[in-house]
């Protein structure tokens, strides 16, 4: 659409776009009611004021809001005309203030704050660009009425002295014109920074719920898991034994001996299955030392590199920070990047490409994203993503991001995924930065 229409990761974007607009449809209804009241009110005493041209107009003018509210209302509820309807919405309020501001006395008119009341709901339903459009609209707009005015093609109802009766000179006209279009694009441009660093501030809070949400549900299962493994994982290693004694008879026939490596192979898998279950359920402790993360991450990313499921098929770029220090076991920081690089590098079909970039989150944390262009995840298996056993693939466990989640948990790190279907995939690592240690 025009403006872009701008929505928050913590609802589906027509969710939180109707949300908005049904707001905005809510008090536009309200301001009509109270110019009406208002206006009213100021007359009362002199009834014959009340029928003057200047105020049937502006009657008109509130009949046109309402009438345009409900309407708006109504389109609400048809899906597809949500972001057609945001511009057209805010197109036609800016057209309605002029116009109130043309009612109301042209240039000695009060009501030309309203169009800064557009500006910064605008800068709530879109982007940027888009509250910029729309301060540059009310700027035209304004400044073309003054013009009007000043030219005597137009003459506001009510107002019998031209501004050459006044003697206000076209410096005097111009200069509100300049002041009016620089609070314009002031409050569009500040007001897009609050709208924008409130989407993000909702996106952090979000994705920390989920984490919490995950963290819960995966302690729970972890719990159960533990001893269930070790349960496992004793008769496992005995059975695994025995076999391996009958494997050594001489006397099985080449048939037999094929069968029990197929049965030694499965139950070696089945064994690596349980450690890694383990590993989920209770990770080790581990020993937490100071570690350049630039340095370690660089090493790992080289070794990937010339590891078979990457030699000649996928290309690793990084965009490392220097000088930025972490306190983790160097085993467990090697644990989770290969398996994020794994992740990413098995998304990918063919060639492809992996980036790791590292990115500053103020002087207490840094984040490592590592970002695909495979094939990405859908939605609905975006929410069991770090869930135990869950996969997409043929093969694998379906632990690897479960651990990867349990370990960086352990250290009071987090980690989230952006991605959508055939659009790759960002996994982001959220970790607590230390001061670099003292030679």
């Amino acid at each position: 659409m025009l403006f872009c229409p701008m929505t928050l990761a913590a609802a589906p974007p027509e969710e939180s776009l109707y949300r908005r607009l049904k707001w905005l449809t809510f008090f536009r209804a309200l301001f009509a009611t109270l110019l009406l009241g208002s206006t009213v009110l100021l007359h009362v005493r002199r009834v014959d004021t009340l029928v003057s041209l200047p105020l049937l107009i502006l009657y008109g003018l509130i009949l046109a809001i309402f009438s345009l509210s409900f309407t708006y209302a109504l389109a609400l509820k048809a899906v597809a005309w949500r972001e057609f309807l945001s511009d057209v919405q805010i197109i036609m309020d800016t057209i309605i203030v002029s116009a109130i501001i043309f009612v109301t006395g042209g240039f000695y008119s009060i009501f030309s704050f309203l169009y800064l009341v557009v500006i910064i709901y605008a800068s709530m339903l879109f982007k940027r660009r888009g509250s910029l459009i729309v301060a540059g609209l009310c700027s035209v707009e304004y400044g073309l009425l003054i013009l009007l005015e000043y030219h005597g093609v137009l003459r506001p109802v009510g107002i019998e002295m031209g501004f050459s009766e006044i003697g206000y000179s076209g410096f005097f006209v111009l200069y509100k014109i300049v002041i009016t279009t620089l609070a314009c694009f002031a409050v569009a441009f500040l007001s897009s920074i609050l709208s924008e660093r409130e989407r993000l501030t909702k996106q952090e809070l979000t994705a920390m719920e989920t984490h919490l949400k995950r963290v819960e549900r995966m302690a729970a299962a972890g719990e159960m898991a533990a001893g269930l493994a070790h349960e496992i994982k004793n008769p496992l290693a005995a059975l695994i034994g025995a076999i391996g004694l009958i494997k050594d008879e001489k006397r099985m026939d080449p048939t037999q001996v094929r069968l029990m490596q197929i049965v030694l192979r499965e139950a070696d898998r089945l064994s690596t299955l349980v450690n890694h279950f383990l590993i989920f359920a209770k990770p080790p402790a581990g020993k937490p030392r100071a570690l350049d993360l630039s340095q370690n991450l660089s090493e790992l990313i080289d070794l990937f590199e010339k590891d078979r499921i990457a030699l000649g098929r996928i290309t690793l770029e990084k965009r490392l920070l220097p000088d930025i220090w972490i306190e983790m076991d160097p085993d467990h920081l090697r644990q989770v990047i290969w398996n994020l690089l794994l992740n990413a590098a098995e998304a990918i079909e063919g060639k492809g490409c992996i980036r790791v970039e590292m990115q500053p989150q103020g002087h207490r944390f840094s984040e490592v994203a590592i970002i695909d262009d495979g094939c990405g995840i859908d939605d609905d298996d975006m929410k069991q993503i770090f869930d135990p056993f869950f996969t997409t693939k043929s093969t694998g466990s379906g632990l690897g991001l479960s651990i990867v989640h349990r370990i960086l948990e352990s250290y009071g790190f987090w980690v989230r995924v952006d991605s959508a279907k055939n659009s790759g995939s960002t996994f982001r690592i959220r970790m607590k930065r230390i001061d670099k240690p003292k030679s």
